[in-house]
């Protein structure tokens, strides 16, 4: 009977870790689907030369505020939404995200921009690998992190008046840190999320869970960029 039961046990788990690492691949599928979208369209708006009447025009804060609205709309609404509406918004926030980060290649090089995607490629998966490997529970370290996002913000709106250098430079280290430990949290989770039965919930939950969890780390992955090219970018001037 205990060889049984133990049986039993091994093959549940089994189960359940085959079924995460299938949740797993299908939302870093979108996540790197929204990444190629982002680059791809951010790299065309700047080559053609719309970035430079963009960043004069208060088109370009419409585009923000449609961004932050999307973001908002899709995760508080994602269990009302079809699987094709949430995946729309997705891919549409990406298209939006790569219009306005197009910006980034009047002030940096173009070899800058490479250089600093390929190391925060290279720590978002080094923090991956740690938030699935990681016997830890990481809940309280991603309650930690999302307060020192909320102080991140806080500190950047207060720096648009103060623009103080010493700020900006704090600002910037510490959202590095904040966005390498939300990766770490936003994989846990996900990986908890596979192993916990939505696998099983159909083909509309299954989706939906995806785009959603692909969406925070694409938000990891971007914030982390961002934050990186602020020490790492090669200025055009």
């Amino acid at each position: 009977m205990q060889t049984q039961i133990g049986t039993r046990d091994i093959t549940r788990a089994q189960a359940k870790q085959e079924a995460s690492t299938v949740f797993l691949a299908k939302v870093f599928n979108w996540m790197a689907i929204g990444l190629a979208v982002t680059g791809g369209v951010a790299f065309l708006t700047a080559q053609s030369g719309m970035v430079r009447t963009l960043v004069s025009s208060p088109l370009f804060l419409i585009l923000v505020l449609a961004e932050l609205g999307m973001v908002f709309f899709l995760s508080a609404r994602i269990d009302k939404l079809q699987p094709a509406t949430a995946t729309g918004l997705f891919v549409g926030y990406s298209v939006l995200n790569g219009i306005t980060l197009s910006t980034i290649f009047l002030a940096y090089t173009h070899a800058s921009i490479a250089a600093t995607f390929l190391v925060t490629a290279g720590m978002f998966a080094a923090m991956a690998v740690y938030g699935l490997v990681t016997k830890r529970d990481l809940s309280g370290m991603g309650s930690f992190m999302f307060m020192g996002l909320i102080g991140i913000l806080l500190a950047s709106v207060v720096n648009i008046f103060l623009k103080s250098s010493a700020m900006y430079w704090a600002i910037s280290a510490i959202g590095v840190l904040v966005f390498v430990g939300l990766t770490a949290y936003d994989v846990q989770k996900i990986k908890n999320i596979g192993e916990e039965g939505i696998m099983q919930q159909g083909e509309s939950a299954i989706r939906k869970g995806a785009i959603i969890g692909a969406l925070a780390l694409y938000l990891d992955f971007i914030n982390l960029f961002l934050m990186l090219l602020r020490f790492f970018g090669g200025s055009r001037d």
